[in-house]
């Protein structure tokens, strides 16, 4: 129910969040998630922010562990009233597969009794609504982790036509966190649309509020980032509104949230 959020047995109004209060779910060295999720969230609607942690030493080993240790993620948040877990990791779920993720996501909203949304599962529901069949992807992935990605697309029914890779920075402290949206936009130019459904910018780490406002449509075919689709699913599920393409496309052409993007550019300098 919009303008309260759930705690326990009681409902309560939250003076920064009447509209919900999500628990935000990041991996450990991602700096995109929170600024990202700071423009996008709707007037009423706040987020609580813990970090998913692994020691694993690769990479494959640690997203396993953000998406296996959920409910201790989870637990960060102790008795707080969030309405809503936002699960910002889409690696996870790639090396996972939409079975587990799907089996972990219906024990956890059965323990806690609230939606819990992941980014995998937010652009799966976000190309159902269009309609989408046939994707292409941008990916600021290396090879191994694009190619899980390509798996858990295709075992989601879609058919991954296309891939665009971006260019990575090396020397750097995270390669993906690294990337710029200049970047991440050039690497959304270079694909080709011809015949696409749609068009998904993988990866909560990457920033892609600059290039959705710059190519809301490539082609014709709708853009959707991890980010944008988590933020929108997680606000539907927060509200009990529809999950639907008219909603969605409200959200890609930014008619909310662009002027929060705009505030937040720095000043242009002689």
């Amino acid at each position: 129910m919009p303008g309260t959020a759930q705690g326990g047995s009681r409902r309560m109004s939250l003076e920064y969040a009447p509209h919900g209060l999500v628990g935000v779910l990041t991996p450990q060295a991602n700096t995109t998630v929170e600024p990202e999720f700071a423009v996008l969230w709707p007037p009423g609607v706040a987020m609580l922010n813990a970090r998913l942690t692994s020691p694993k030493p690769t990479i494959e080993e640690r997203l396993l562990d953000y998406l296996r240790d959920l409910p201790g993620a989870v637990s960060q948040f102790a008795n707080a009233p969030i309405g809503a877990v936002a699960f910002a990791c889409t690696g996870a779920s790639y090396y996972a597969g939409p079975e587990e993720e799907e089996a972990l996501v219906a024990r956890m909203e059965a323990a806690r009794g609230i939606p819990v949304v992941t980014a995998g599962q937010a652009v799966r529901d976000a190309l159902h609504a269009l309609g989408a069949r046939r994707i292409g992807l941008v990916s600021p992935y290396p090879d191994g982790l694009t190619r899980a990605g390509i798996g858990y697309w295709e075992a989601c029914g879609f058919e991954v036509a296309r891939v665009s890779g971006s260019a990575l920075k090396e020397g750097v402290f995270h390669p993906i966190y690294a990337m710029d949206g200049a970047g991440a936009q050039a690497a959304l130019e270079a694909l080709d649309p011809t015949g696409l459904d749609a068009v998904v910018m993988l990866g909560t780490g990457m920033p892609t509020l600059r290039p959705i406002l710059a190519h809301p449509r490539l082609g014709g075919a709708p853009v959707l980032s991890c980010m944008l689709a988590l933020a929108w699913r997680t606000v539907q599920a927060l509200s009990g509104g529809p999950a639907d393409a008219a909603s969605l496309e409200g959200w890609i052409g930014g008619r909310d949230w662009q002027p929060r993007w705009a505030a937040r550019q720095p000043p242009i300098t002689a």
